[in-house]
């Protein structure tokens, strides 16, 4: 089985390049997946894009700390069961932490979606410890679970691999925008990768306008954020599992340009 994760999805070019790469490309996976929190105009996720990205081939969502960045996600959070946010999100919020998705082969897929507490704003509780209780409720369904891990921390991200290494099919780290060159099978036998990388404008920072990032840096002064326009580029990554012992055989990142 192979399971293709899509890294950050940010604006309009992030979506074409999505749908670029999926008509290429679609047929060679059993499932996909994809953090979904900057595709709309970079902040968030609507109802619109969410329903554009289905039709693209996406199978599901995890989210991170702009999870309510368009409030019209929220109805769509408390019902749908192939989006989630972090499951360590402090408080009575909308949706869940984790979802099971079906595959092609008809395997079930688990997901969960954490976020990191390193040099993050979300009002988080230990991604650790909510991590533990979830794998252990979705044990009772699967033995293959995805993780999303939403952090800035490389060091963050790292321990918490090695943490949740032999319990998890894979954990992936999303967020900082910049794929990272450290997939790797870690020694229990968990695929790991720092950052899946940026789905997005080729040309910017971060998937915003290099300009107007450049002039902050330059000059202090404050500036409006634009998505950046022109050519776009495709992240992520391919696990590829055994079908009889569902163990990992492989990760692969995936880069490519539109």
């Amino acid at each position: 089985m192979k399971i293709l994760v899509i890294g950050d999805i940010f604006g309009r070019v992030g979506r074409d390049a999505v749908f670029s790469y999926m008509d290429k490309h679609y047929d060679e996976f059993d499932l996909v997946i994809a953090n979904g929190e900057n595709a709309a105009h970079g902040r968030g996720m609507t109802r619109s894009v969410y329903g554009e990205l289905k039709k693209a081939g996406i199978d599901g969502f995890t989210m991170g700390n702009h999870t309510w960045g368009c409030p019209d996600i929220i109805p769509l959070m408390k019902y749908s069961d192939d989006l989630v946010r972090p499951v360590n999100f402090e408080g009575d919020v909308p949706g869940s932490g984790s979802m099971i998705l079906t595959a092609k082969n008809g395997k079930k897929v688990g997901v969960i979606n954490a976020i990191g507490r390193t040099y993050m704003q979300a009002v988080a509780s230990s991604p650790f410890f909510a991590c533990d209780a979830e794998i252990e409720k979705l044990k009772t369904k699967t033995d293959i679970i995805i993780v999303d891990f939403h952090a800035e921390a490389t060091s963050e991200k790292i321990a918490f691999g090695y943490y949740l290494d032999g319990r998890v099919t894979a954990v992936l780290g999303t967020h900082t925008h910049v794929q990272t060159a450290d997939n790797k099978i870690l020694p229990k036998g968990t695929a790991y990768i720092s950052d899946l990388g940026m789905t997005g404008p080729a040309i910017s920072v971060l998937g915003l306008d290099k300009q107007t990032i450049i002039s902050r840096f330059s000059d202090g002064m404050p500036q409006k954020f634009e998505v950046a326009s022109g050519k776009g580029q495709f992240c992520g990554c391919v696990i590829e599992i055994d079908d009889d012992t569902n163990s990992v055989i492989s990760i692969q990142r995936v880069y490519d340009e539109f």
